[in-house]
This record gives C-alpha cells, sequence and structure tokens, in this order.
C-alpha cells in the first residue's frame, strides 16, 4: 500500500501539470486563433464592400473609413489620424502665424463649438461668442466632425470667406455668418493695467511661443507703477502650447515645486514637470482667474498655483481639458493624435472631466450664475461632479472631480429675461449687430475728438444704435432695447474704448464692472501677502455659509 501510494502520487501530479499545461496552450491558441479570425472577418467584410457594394469606392478610401471609424468608436474627440497636410496645419496653428478665423475650437457632444474668438480677428468683429456651435461649414453639416476636420476646412488662403452656419443657445433658428480669413498673429498678452490702490490685472489670453516673454514683461512694467498685488486672468484662455503652460507656472513657484503630472498607461511615458528655477516674484501675492472656458495649459497654471498655495483661484469651475496627445508617425507621411495620459495637479487631482457626463461649459455657466445679491458660494459649486477633496501642500482643502475648481465661485451677474430676449432678437441676424456696433462706436471717436476714457453713454447715441439696428434689417422693439440698457451700454463702451484708446483700455473699462475682478481686487486690497489673502478668501466663504 506504501508503495502505490508513492508510485500514485507523482503519476498524480503529473497528470495534473499536463492536464494544466495543455490548458495553458490552448488559451494561448485560442487567443491567437481569435486575432486571426477577426482580421479574416475584417478582410471579408472589406472585399466583399470593395467587389459588391452598390457604389464603388477605391480601396485606400475603405481603409481610410475603416480607420476613422475605429477612432471615432473610441468616443475621444482628441485622437484621429492626420494626414500629412493635416499635420502641417496643426504645426502653423502652434506658431501663431496663420490664415483663418480666429476662433479656439474644440468638439463638443458631436458638434464643433467655439470656445473663444481671439482678440482683434476676422472671428471676434463677425460677432462669434464663446458656446456658438458651428453645425455648417460651406454647405457642409459638422455633425460628428473632429476638431481636425474643422482646422482643414476652416483655414485657408487670406482674403477668402467662409460661410457658415452657427447655433447659439437661446435662438431658435441657425445663425448665418460670411468670414473672410485673415492672417492671425495670437497675441498672448492684450492688456495689463493697474486696477488701483497697488493692485495690477494682467490678462493672459493664449498660450503661444512668446507667453511667458510677454507675460514676464506686463508684471516688469505695471511693477514699475507701483504694482505690489496681482490678478492672473486666464478665463476664456483656452490653452495652447504646454512648454509655455510649465514656464508660465515656473515663474511663480519655487525651484524642485511640483507643476503637474502625465499619468499613461505605459508608466515609462509618465512624467513629473517641476519648478527649474527660482522664483521671479516671491513678494506678489496672487488672484487666479478662471471660468468655463479656461482649458488645457490655463489648468496646469491655476492648478500648480493653487495646489503650491502660491494663488487664490477665483471665478467658476475650468473647462477640465487633461488628457494627452503624443503624435505618433505612420507610414505615406501620416501621423495619429492619440491620447496616452491624462494630466493631474500636483495633489493629484485629474484635470480631464468627463464631458459626456457634465453637460458643455454654457450650460454650466447658466446654472452657476449668480446676482449681485447672491451670497458668494464656498468652494464645492453644487453641479453634477462628484467632488472629492484634497489637500494643498499647505493643507487647505481644494476640490476634484474634473477642471479646477476655484477656491472662492464667483460669476458674472445673470442676464435678465428682458435682456435674454433682446440677445435672441438681435442674434437672428447674424453678425449685422456687431456690424452696426462697431460702425456707431467707430464714428462717434470720430465726432468726439476730445473723449475721455471716463466717456458716458448718452440718450442720444442710444437712439443712434437703435436706430441704425433697424435700418440694419434688425429686427427689436423699442421695450427689448430699452430693457437690455446695461448689455447695450457695456457693449458701447468697450467698442468706442477700443477704438479711441486702444485694447487694453477697452478691457479697463469693461473690467470695471466685472463682478469677478472686483472681488479679486476686493481680496488683494485686504492681504497683506498671500496666506492673508487666503485667510480673507475662507472669512468670506464662511459668512456664505452663515
Amino acid at each position: 500500500m506504501k508503495l502505490k501510494r508513492t508510485v500514485l502520487g507523482p503519476a498524480l501530479v503529473a497528470g495534473v501539470a499536463f492536464i494544466s499545461g495543455g490548458w495553458l496552450l490552448q488559451r494561448g491558441v485560442a487567443e491567437q486563433t481569435g486575432f486571426f479570425q477577426n482580421s479574416r472577418l475584417f478582410d471579408e467584410v472589406l472585399q466583399a464592400i470593395s467587389t459588391r457594394y452598390v457604389d464603388e469606392h477605391p480601396n485606400a478610401d475603405l481603409y481610410r473609413m475603416a480607420v476613422d471609424g475605429l477612432l471615432r468608436e473610441l468616443g475621444d474627440p482628441h485622437t484621429s489620424f492626420m494626414s500629412a497636410e493635416e499635420f502641417n496645419n496643426l504645426r502653423i496653428q502652434t506658431t501663431g502665424e496663420y490664415g483663418g478665423l480666429g476662433i479656439e475650437i474644440e468638439q463638443r457632444d458631436g458638434w464643433i463649438t467655439v470656445l473663444s474668438a481671439l482678440p482683434d480677428t476676422p472671428a471676434e468683429r463677425a460677432g462669434l461668442m464663446a458656446g456658438d456651435r458651428i453645425i455648417e461649414v460651406e454647405g457642409r453639416p459638422t455633425r460628428g466632425w473632429t476638431t481636425d476636420d474643422a482646422i482643414k476646412v476652416l483655414r485657408g488662403p487670406r482674403g477668402q470667406a467662409v460661410d457658415m452656419r452657427i447655433a447659439r443657445v437661446g435662438v431658435d433658428e441657425p445663425v448665418p455668418f460670411r468670414i473672410v480669413r485673415a492672417e492671425i498673429h495670437i497675441q498672448s498678452v492684450p492688456a495689463a493695467y493697474m486696477v488701483g490702490d497697488g493692485v495690477g490685472l494682467v490678462q493672459l489670453r493664449v498660450f503661444s511661443e512668446t507667453s511667458t516673454e510677454e507675460l514676464t514683461a506686463a508684471i516688469e512694467k505695471l511693477r514699475g507703477q507701483g504694482m505690489q498685488r496681482m490678478i492672473l486672468d486666464l478665463r476664456g484662455n483656452p490653452g495652447g502650447l504646454l512648454d509655455q503652460g510649465i514656464s508660465v507656472s515656473d515663474m511663480f513657484l519655487k525651484r524642485g515645486d511640483p507643476i503637474s503630472e502625465t499619468r499613461s498607461r505605459d508608466t515609462r511615458e509618465s512624467r513629473t514637470y517641476r519648478a527649474a528655477r527660482n522664483e521671479q516674484f516671491p513678494d506678489l501675492p496672487l488672484v487666479v482667474l478662471v471660468d468655463g472656458y479656461s482649458a488645457s495649459a490655463s489648468e496646469i497654471v491655476a492648478g500648480a498655483l493653487q495646489d503650491n498655495d502660491r494663488g487664490l483661484v477665483v471665478g467658476s469651475p475650468s473647462f477640465g481639458k487633461g488628457s494627452v496627445q503624443t503624435l505618433l508617425p505612420l507610414s505615406g507621411g501620416n501621423f495619429l493624435k492619440m491620447t496616452t495620459g491624462r494630466w493631474y495637479t500636483p495633489v493629484g487631482r485629474s484635470i480631464q472631466k468627463d464631458h459626456a457626463r457634465d453637460g458643455d461649459p454654457v450650460a454650466l455657466l447658466e446654472d452657476q450664475a449668480i446676482t449681485e445679491d447672491t451670497p458668494l458660494p464656498t468652494a464645492a459649486p453644487e453641479d453634477t461632479v462628484a467632488r472629492r477633496p484634497y489637500q494643498t501642500t499647505g493643507g487647505r482643502v481644494v476640490f476634484g472631480g474634473g477642471g479646477i475648481v476655484p477656491d472662492l465661485v464667483v460669476d458674472q451677474d445673470t442676464v435678465t429675461d428682458t435682456e435674454k430676449e433682446f440677445f435672441v432678437a438681435v442674434s437672428r441676424a447674424g453678425s449685422a449687430y456687431s456690424n452696426v456696433l462697431s460702425r456707431v462706436a467707430l464714428n462717434h471717436t470720430r465726432q468726439n475728438p476730445n473723449l475721455r476714457q471716463d466717456f458716458p453713454i448718452t440718450p442720444a447715441l442710444r437712439q443712434e444704435f437703435l436706430s441704425q439696428l433697424r435700418g440694419a434689417g434688425v429686427e427689436v422693439t423699442a421695450e427689448q432695447f430699452e430693457g437690455a440698457r446695461r448689455l447695450i451700454d457695456r457693449g458701447l463702451e468697450f467698442e468706442i474704448a477700443l477704438y479711441k484708446f486702444g485694447r487694453p483700455a477697452a478691457i479697463q473699462r469693461r473690467n470695471a464692472s466685472d463682478t469677478v475682478v472686483r472681488t479679486a481686487a476686493e481680496l488683494l486690497r485686504s492681504a497683506a501677502n498671500q496666506q492673508a489673502l487666503f485667510r480673507s478668501a475662507e472669512a468670506r466663504a464662511q459668512a456664505a455659509r452663515s
């Protein structure tokens, strides 16, 4: 019996080993067989379509359609196939000089959506606005287009017009636009001025090749004018060049401070970015302004300064564009632009927001709008995102869930029902409203050569504006016009100041009635240093909660 057990033991083990080895071998064969079966299935479908489909398609087109379909099914608008021509368009976009309309766009809910119209560009002059959906270009519906698809069509020779139709929030029918392409120069800092009482404001509009240089020059200029505290306005900044976002963050951080990190599926591609130089402005208390159209590099900067307790973030939650794209060279001079990772702030908050679940920036801004009489909300806004708390390096609480959640959430004033009605009425006429506004402002500056920067908007000027609107076919009633007087006056103020005194003065005039800027300036005036600024903001939040 003992001998029998001794012999059968190894035999049993050998049998189990044989069975297990056979199963492992069969599993490997099954995986390999599945791959070849799927490849053969694809070839069979391709062959059937190539030879028997009712309409003939070249094989090259069918392969491209298959590639596009595969990438589209990933549900990631930032992953796309790029031809050599499309890659060249992308390269041109980041150099700062190109022939186009002057808009920053993003695919949102299947539509190409305007994030911003750059200053002094055809798009801004025509009246395109953040949140506008481009639903048609040159008679071609844009449903399902990627951002790269749109860039390819919207760019072109300077002097040529682009016809498009826009879907605008609150306007029932599509709005037609014809915009003439022009050479676009991306200026990073369109305005830098003193708000008063030692507080200066610098607007950083986009991250281009000269952003760090322009921002440094603007800060030095304002310091020469007595700036002791600073507002960095990143609202409406859709991002741009990554290295400039890192470099701008570096200006305000100590050597070695974490700026951001990328996390990839392949950990060898993950990377941590840190400040490489000493802080340039250590004695400058800082407030950073963001909104729903602050994206990408803007969010890297805001997140880095917030997590390192170097900047107080004020405004509304940012866009949430935190994915990393890598250009992979393919055969034939083509490229695959593919999402390979995500951006995280220094304390580990993911910048990428789940836009499919969270809705679009237009809806968010409308939902979060407040009036002058509404108490300031706390740092954790009541939106549809699960906001997990994190701690900064100094122990302050900040919130994750995508995008950058401000330390103090403050939105612009709510638009009244009458103002919305006026806005819908004038939007039906496309760019006519903007054209008349520009013309009236220009005539006013020519007729009044001695205008001062605090010029008033007179009843006569408003009446002239209304008369010209009607003459241009804009159907608006006297009641609608009067009900929207606040918006009309702000528009006239900006355009007149723009023509008479230049863009910095126009932005300064507009910001004079800006709730977010006013709040930031009030906080800075009451704070001797950055830590006092944080305490002041927290006291305001606690007062709002009580």
